[in-house]
């Protein structure tokens, strides 16, 4: 008995070597030899089923592998994508619908080998629902891969507010969202702050002040440090956001003194309007454009912001 035992383990053992080994086999072939783009954006399996079957019994060790290829696969294309738009005129032709095609599909085979992988859903959706060039700007996955996790798991509360979040943030579906947290609310072991937040966002819509309550709500329920840096960049956004309003003001009250907008920076400091250059939360100077916008310099760390959701229309009363 003790010596089956002891087989088995040296199996376990060799197979994860065997798969480690081909995982480095195949990245140091790519550095090599880059693949072409259309076989970089190839997954010859794709049916959640079948992959089942070819895993055997290691089907949790499958679906690590295939997160770490949606992780890399992410942040390649993000990093590509990203690079094009930041490039001289003549490269920005970048075309959305080509971003990012296999995402949703290695984030559905991850999540079917391993229906509970909490990470794949909530970063996944995220990956998902993020604007282009930073993601492919697909709410709807984000909503699809979230609602295959409450399949598996009906009293996930986060993925409930998961939802919620993608339908006020990138949908701007205001209802949606509070019906979303309203039912959060209700899961036991929910938060209170869900309902509060539902009450919040049918009142308000896209204020930004209910922007900021739902990225501290996020950050409170998250369970990874990278999901709860996100939501302190996204809060750091939103100063940022504040931040140009004021200037808006500070160009304003330089229009009506002068009569035309600031040309630059020193501009606005010899009129007194403001005591220096002013500079984003993460230190970089914004920027002035030719009609006196102010605005975020894309070399800053959070460029780009994000398109903020139109404040909720009022109702007429019932």
């Amino acid at each position: 008995m003790k010596l089956d035992a002891v087989k088995l383990a040296a199996a376990i053992v060799l197979i994860i070597a065997l798969m480690a080994a081909a995982v480095w086999v195949q990245a140091a072939r790519e550095r090599a030899y880059p693949p072409l783009e259309e076989e970089a954006a190839t997954l010859y399996v794709t049916s959640p089923v079948a992959v089942r079957r070819l895993s055997l019994a290691y089907t949790a060790l499958a679906a690590d592998l295939y997160w770490i290829r949606a992780l890399q696969y992410y942040g390649g294309t993000k990093r590509g994508l990203e690079s094009v738009l930041l490039a001289p005129p003549p490269m920005l032709a970048a075309d959305p619908s080509a971003g990012y095609p296999l995402l949703y599909s290695l984030l559905d085979l991850t999540t079917s080998l391993d229906p509970r992988f909490n990470v794949a859903y909530r970063f996944g959706a995220v990956f998902l629902a993020e604007p282009y060039p930073a993601g492919p700007g697909r709410p709807d996955l984000a909503v699809t891969l979230l609602e295959k996790g409450l399949r598996e798991r009906p009293d996930k509360w986060e993925y409930m507010q998961d939802i919620g979040f993608v339908h006020y943030w990138y949908d701007h579906d205001y209802r949606a969202a509070a019906t979303w947290f309203e039912k959060g609310s209700l899961v036991p072991g929910g938060p209170w702050w869900l309902r509060s937040l539902a009450a919040t966002t049918l009142a308000q819509g896209g204020d930004r002040r209910s922007s900021r309550q739902m990225w501290l709500a996020i950050r409170q329920s998250a369970e990874t440090d990278w999901l709860r840096n996100d939501a302190d960049r996204r809060l750091t956004q939103l100063r940022a956001l504040d931040d140009i309003d004021l200037l808006k003001l500070k160009v304003e009250a330089f229009v009506r003194r002068t009569g035309g907008p600031p040309a630059d920076w020193p501009s606005l400091i010899r009129s007194g309007v403001v005591p220096g250059v002013a500079v984003d939360p993460a230190g970089t100077p914004y920027e002035i454009g030719p009609d006196g916008t102010v605005r975020l310099s894309r070399s800053s760390s959070l460029w780009p912001l994000p398109e903020e959701p139109a404040a909720a229309q009022p109702r007429p009363p019932a």
